[in-house]
This record gives C-alpha cells, sequence and structure tokens, in this order.
C-alpha cells in the first residue's frame, strides 16, 4: 500500500480506478476501510484516493505541529500535491467533512464538487465537549480505550435504536480495542481534542460554492444530527439529504442510498 511522507510522518491511503480524482475523508476512529462499498463502486467510474488519519489505519503519528483542521487539510492538499492532482472532487464524513471544507475554502478552484457528510462546522456543544474530554483524559492515562468505555463509544455511531450485534459493529469494537497505547497517546488522543475543541466556523461556509456542494446526514445520526445539517445548508445556501435509516456512518448504515446519490451528484458535476 503506498505512503507519502508529509512533516517526516508515513501517511498511508488507498488509490483505485482511473478517471476524475475523488478523495475521500473517512471518519475519527475508524480508517479507510471504511469506505469499501463506495470504493468499489466509484472506481469503476473514477480515481478513488482514501487517505487513513493520523495514528488510524496504517498511517503513522500525528506531525507534532498539527494544530487544527487546517492544518489537516493542508495535509490533503499535500498528498494531492504529491499524486500530481490539480482538481479533484472531495467527499468527506464526519472529521473528514470537517477538513474537506477547511480545503474547499482555502483553494475552491482545486475542489470541483463538494459532499459533506454527517458533518458540522460549528463548535462543539459544552456537554458534548466536556463528556468527550473526560474520555480522552481517561484514555491518555490508561493507554487504551477500556471495554466498558468501548461500549458506550459504539452506539454513537449508529443508528439510534440500533441492535449493535452484526459485523460491523463487532468489528469497530475490536478496532477500538487494538489501538496501542503510542496510537492512542500520540495520534488520536490529540487528534480527537483538536476535532471536539475545534472554533466556531459556521459563518464561513458561506463562502463554499452552494450549487456544487451536497450535505447529507443520517436520519438518525447521534452526534450529529440533522439539525446541524440544517443550520450549514443554510448558510450555505446548498442542498441538503436526509440518508433514511442509517446513523452517524451513514455510508455504511445505508449503503445502497448513499452510493446511488454520490454516483448521480458525481455524474451531475463531474464531466
Amino acid at each position: 500500500m503506498p505512503f507519502i511522507e508529509i512533516e517526516g510522518k508515513p501517511l498511508h491511503y488507498q488509490t483505485h480506478g482511473t478517471g476524475f480524482p475523488v478523495l475521500l475523508g473517512h471518519s475519527y476512529l475508524w480508517d479507510s476501510s471504511m469506505w469499501a462499498p463506495q470504493i468499489d463502486a466509484l472506481s469503476r467510474h473514477y480515481q478513488v484516493i482514501v487517505p487513513d488519519l493520523w495514528g488510524h489505519g496504517q498511517s503513522g503519528q500525528l506531525p507534532e505541529n498539527t494544530r487544527s483542521l487546517g492544518d489537516l487539510a493542508t495535509h490533503a492538499g499535500r498528498l494531492l500535491d504529491a499524486l500530481g492532482i490539480g482538481q479533484c472532487a472531495i467527499v468527506g464524513l464526519s472529521v473528514g467533512g470537517m477538513w474537506a471544507s477547511e480545503l474547499a475554502l482555502r483553494e475552491p478552484s482545486r475542489v470541483k464538487c463538494l459532499v459533506l457528510m454527517d458533518t458540522d462546522r460549528s463548535a462543539e456543544p459544552d456537554a458534548t465537549l466536556k463528556q468527550y474530554s473526560q474520555m480522552f483524559n481517561a484514555i491518555e492515562s490508561l493507554g487504551s480505550i477500556p471495554a466498558p468505555m468501548i461500549e458506550v463509544i459504539v452506539p454513537l455511531f449508529f443508528r439510534r435504536g440500533a441492535t449493535l450485534d452484526g459485523e460491523v459493529h463487532a468489528k469497530f469494537r475490536k478496532a477500538l480495542a487494538r489501538f496501542s497505547a503510542d496510537q492512542l497517546r500520540q495520534s488520536v488522543v490529540p487528534l480527537g481534542r483538536l476535532i471536539f475543541g475545534r472554533s466556531d466556523a459556521l459563518a464561513r461556509l458561506a463562502g463554499l460554492d452552494a450549487a456544487s456542494t451536497l450535505l447529507m446526514c443520517g436520519e438518525l445520526d447521534i452526534p450529529r444530527p440533522p439539525t446541524e445539517m440544517a443550520r450549514m445548508a443554510a448558510v450555505i445556501g446548498c442542498r441538503q439529504m436526509l440518508i433514511p435509516d442509517a446513523g452517524h456512518i451513514s455510508n455504511l448504515e445505508n449503503q445502497s442510498f448513499v452510493t446511488d446519490t454520490l454516483l448521480a451528484w458525481l455524474g451531475q458535476h463531474v464531466a
């Protein structure tokens, strides 16, 4: 699998197919394999590039000077530079949508079209910021994600009321338990603090191109509810779409709906 070096650290990415480039950004605590159903479909028509977040998947440690979503956007731009890609489409889910929107604001000519899924650019609500901060402190101290905490984390990523006994749920539990102490302390916890301690950038989204931006959200998303999507859509003036029967990792909970929507959107905007 290919890597590029950014600030002395190896960033892992997948690349599949040929054609106009489509960059996919995955969720915190997941990795590039999260996008497997969409990679399979999109790579028949496009070049699909999927990096792993720092400390996730096969990527190395978070570069020590990484302090903001803007830094993550810069790293994504560096990946595109290394691949010789001047313009692309971006689909970002959760933190993937956060850095994707930042890259589009900073380099609008580079982003042909943009899909932001289950994400938000306002500041994290105080109650959840406090909850997550306590989790990060505990994980940092222990050097692991303890089993009781895993059972608190897992439901947040799936639709409200879901029965969490499927293969995807089991794999996610194992992935959380598998993080090493170094991964957690050097990358996962600092990234979490960066993501959930983000500043309010909602008003800046007015700088995105409304005609080429689509917002999507699982109708049963717990951490990033549809009200946040509606608030962003009002600022951007763009189209928004609820994903039926899906929570936060909406691309896995309603694979066919998400894949069909992405193919239609890309077909409309990437000529």
